[in-house]
């Protein structure tokens, strides 16, 4: 049986990259997939996700949203309770990023970034809880958050304050909500990925940074979308039973070594 049958997630900042993987791996497994993202098409170009999920013969919906907006996350929750009658997983993953260090950064960056990396996480989160503790459990569980962290939330990220302190800032509320909630059943985890390889512009491509990280990852290779999907798709399912409050490294190794 496939692990997520009959599930219904959401996943934040789906049109492209981590959360697009983990949206196609959710609805491969099962789920009905609401594809929540300021944009729809995707960066690396080709179909849109929510497309691609139902030309393969999955369930999914695309919903525009500004995650930095309270109302446009309750409408989001709403539409995906209205249409599917309930939220199993809400995958938090859509994150921002300046690579501008402290002095750099302008007091419009930071609240940019701290609206849609921290802010963004509490709207999505809090309006999740508030769905769930409506639903009954199904084995032993309302529901299931999955925040998607960084490893630059434990370690710094160079030149990239706003970015690496919402990191932080994620691994902390993902500890809160877990304990807060674990007596209403809805259990709260993060996954930290390491470096992956995906479509976003900018510095997070560039053959020195990519370079540099290869050389600090003991695995000889790089990270994929695929691989973080594969970790959400573990937390999201009854797979992970007693897991709740943990920040599940994804990075070949990096943070051990």
């Amino acid at each position: 049986m496939p692990l997520l049958k009959d599930k219904v997630a959401i996943v934040t900042g789906a049109s492209s990259g981590i959360g697009r993987a983990i949206a196609l791996k959710f609805a491969a497994e099962g789920a009905a997939v609401v594809i929540a993202d300021t944009a729809e098409l995707p960066i690396e170009g080709g179909q849109s996700t929510a497309d691609l999920i139902q030309s393969t013969g999955g369930t999914a919906m695309h919903v525009a949203t500004d995650i930095s907006d309270w109302n446009a996350v309750d409408a989001l929750v709403g539409a995906t309770a209205a249409r599917f009658g309930r939220l199993d997983v809400m995958v938090n993953n859509a994150a921002i990023y300046t690579s501008t260090n402290l002095v750099e950064t302008t007091p419009e960056q930071w609240n940019r970034v701290i609206s849609v990396n921290l802010t963004g996480f509490f709207h999505c989160s809090k309006r999740a809880v508030i769905q769930m503790l409506t639903q009954a459990p199904v084995n032993e569980v309302r529901g299931r958050i999955i925040n998607i962290s960084s490893q630059h939330g434990m370690v710094a990220c160079p030149g990239d304050f706003p970015y690496s302190v919402s990191k932080g800032a994620i691994v902390q509320m993902t500890r809160q909500i877990a304990v807060d909630h674990a007596d209403d059943l809805i259990v709260c985890n993060a996954i930290a990925p390491g470096k992956i390889i995906t479509g976003k512009p900018g510095v997070a491509n560039d053959p020195d940074a990519l370079a540099y990280s290869l050389s600090r990852t003991p695995w000889p290779r790089l990270g994929t979308p695929n691989d973080v999907a594969g970790a959400a798709l573990y937390l999201a399912s009854d797979m992970a039973s007693y897991v709740t409050g943990i920040n599940l490294m994804v990075d070949g190794g990096w943070m051990a070594g």
